[in-house]
C-alpha cells in the first residue's frame, strides 16, 4: 500500500504563522555519524497506524538539532550505547493524519495540527538506544508510540534497568540541549525549536549536498 503523504501534501496546508524565523537547515542524520541507527518507523506498518506514512526511510533534523543528537550519541557510547532514532522532522500533513487518526482521549500523545508540531520544525527527536556490543535495541518501561502512562518519562513501573536506561537516555539529551516531552519518554525537543517554523516538505524535496 502507497503511502499516505504525497497525496495529503497536496491537499491540506499548515498554519499561516506571521513571525521572523531562521532559515530552514535540515541536515540528514545518516550524514553527520553513520552510527546513528534508524528505524523510521513510519516508513513502514510497525506503527499506531499500522501503515507507511513516509516514502522513505530517512531522519532529519535542523543542524544544531542535528549536532547536538550527535554529541549526546558519543556521551552514550562512552557508557556501551548508541542512539537508535524513529522520527526526527516530520512534515506537518503527517501530523494531520495523526490528529484525526487518534481517539480524542489519547491525543495527549500527538500534536495538535492547527499548532503545528516541534517535529515539523525539524527540533524535534524519537529516540531510543541500542547496545553497542550486542546490536540490540534496549528495553524501556514501554514500547515506541505505546500511548498508555507507561510512556511517561517519570512511569514509575517497569524494571530497574528499564528505567535506568531511560534516564540515562534522557540525561545524554538534556546535556545537549534537549528536553523530554512530558508524555513520552523518547520524544525530544531542541531548545531552540521556536526559531524554526512549520515545515510540510517530503523528504525527497529536502536539499541534500552530495556525497
Amino acid at each position: 500500500m502507497a503511502p499516505l503523504l504525497p497525496l495529503l501534501c497536496l491537499l491540506l496546508q499548515p498554519p499561516v504563522e506571521s513571525r521572523d524565523f531562521l532559515p530552514a537547515d535540515l541536515v540528514e542524520l545518516s550524514r553527520l555519524d553513520s552510527s546513528v541507527r534508524l528505524d523510521i518507523r513510519y516508513a513502514g506498518r510497525n506503527n499506531f497506524l499500522g501503515r507507511p506514512v513516509y516514502s522513505e526511510a530517512r531522519a532529519f533534523l535542523q543542524r544544531p538539532a542535528a549536532e547536538a543528537l550527535v554529541r549526546a550519541h558519543k556521551r552514550l557510547q562512552a557508557e556501551g550505547y548508541g542512539i537508535v532514532v524513529h522520527d526526527g522532522y516530520r512534515p506537518w500533513a503527517v501530523t494531520k493524519i495523526f490528529w484525526e487518526m487518534t481517539p480524542p482521549e489519547k491525543r495527549v500523545f500527538v500534536a495538535d495540527p492547527s499548532k503545528g508540531s516541534r517535529h515539523n520544525r525539524g527540533c524535534a527527536a524519537d529516540v531510543t538506544l541500542y547496545e553497542l556490543k550486542s546490536g540490540k535495541t534496549v528495553e524501556m518501561p514501554s514500547g515506541y508510540d505505546e500511548m498508555t502512562e507507561r510512556s511517561y518519562p517519570d512511569y514509575a513501573g517497569g524494571t530497574a534497568e528499564q528505567r535506568r536506561l531511560r534516564e540515562m537516555l534522557r540525561s545524554a539529551m538534556e546535556a545537549e540541549g534537549f528536553m523530554v516531552y512530558e508524555y513520552e519518554w523518547w520524544h525530544f525537543d531542541y531548545k531552540d525549536w521556536r526559531r524554526y517554523g512549520i515545515a510540510d516538505i517530503t523528504f525527497d524535496r529536502i536539499p541534500t549536498p552530495p556525497r
